[in-house]
């Protein structure tokens, strides 16, 4: 590699990014933004989502691109109902082992109708493809789900 590789490297991604930008603005990105509101709404029973809209005010491309990208093109397609679709996240966010996305997830999956024996039947599975450590910290957020969902659904004290 010669010297001049780090610049060229660092040029084609400053065009690749310049290039980005005007895209952004484009017709079709504004459609995919209104169908990612749209889903983010649909989740959040009709609420906007707390954490995309702080990441918007550091960083606004990253919330964008959620936004459009995976929200707007990928969870707005038509193949899977409400319910299957946040199974299969759920499932991807234990096995993987990012538990806050699992639990924001499965307080949506709750929100379209899949109960709570279903959820941790989806623990269960994880053990087989992502071993018993990942299932067992899913658990704990589950369970920590369940609970919050409980004492808000609760009549207050008197």
């Amino acid at each position: 590699m010669t010297r001049s590789a780090p610049l060229r490297t660092t040029m084609l991604a400053a065009a690749m990014l310049a290039g980005a930008g005007p895209a952004l603005s484009h017709p079709a990105a504004d459609d995919r933004r209104q169908r990612g509101e749209a889903v983010v709404r649909s989740l959040n029973e009709g609420q906007p989502q707390p954490a995309l809209e702080a990441l918007r005010r550091e960083f606004p491309f990253l919330a964008d691109a959620t936004e459009r990208y995976a929200l707007g093109e990928v969870w707005a397609r038509p193949g899977l109902d409400a319910r299957t679709r946040q199974i299969a996240t759920v499932a991807a966010f234990a096995a993987l082992g990012h538990l806050p996305y699992m639990k924001v997830h499965a307080g949506y999956a709750l929100n379209a109708g899949v109960t709570e024996e279903e959820l941790k039947e989806v623990v269960y599975l994880t053990t087989v493809h992502a071993g018993f450590p990942r299932a067992i910290d899913a658990a704990g957020a589950l369970s920590s789900l369940f609970e919050e969902r409980r004492r808000a659904a609760a009549p207050p004290a008197p």
